[in-house]
């Protein structure tokens, strides 16, 4: 069995966000799979995907400034052409990455007790986030 979805994420302000719950409702077919893989595809070149911590949203704001250090906006950029926040959410994007592979069983994604599935936002207005999603399985 194979599906093939977008899904569209809404607007988020620059940082990370947990959005678990917004892809994953948007797939109710994960539900009829025994056993399968679901592929992500993030398909921006200034934003990430990453699985991390689910719960301390503290965390998510620990990454954020860890990547304000390492990128920053105010960095000798030839490419300048969208903003000073456009290049540093390429290099974050390249860092991190735009892609997730996550197992499947009895209609679950199988993630660890305290992981979930972030989106990095690294440009100020980013807009709304595309997301192609492929599961890969069979059905139950």
């Amino acid at each position: 069995m194979w599906v093939l979805k977008t899904i569209q994420l809404k607007e988020k302000k620059r940082g990370f966000h947990l959005v678990t719950d917004e892809i994953l409702s948007a797939i109710p077919e994960i539900a009829s799979i025994k056993v399968g893989q679901l592929h992500l595809l993030l398909q921006h070149t200034s934003a990430s995907l990453t699985l991390n911590e689910n719960c301390d949203q503290t965390v998510r704001a620990d990454m954020e400034q860890h990547f304000l250090r390492t990128v920053p906006d105010n960095g000798a950029y030839q490419h300048d052409y969208e903003g000073v926040d456009d290049m540093p959410a390429h290099i974050k994007s390249s860092i991190i990455g735009v892609s997730l592979v996550l197992p499947l069983s009895q209609g679950k994604v199988m993630l660890g007790t305290w992981q979930g599935i972030w989106l990095g936002e690294h440009r100020f207005h980013g807009g709304g986030r595309r997301i192609i999603a492929t599961i890969q399985g069979e059905s139950r």
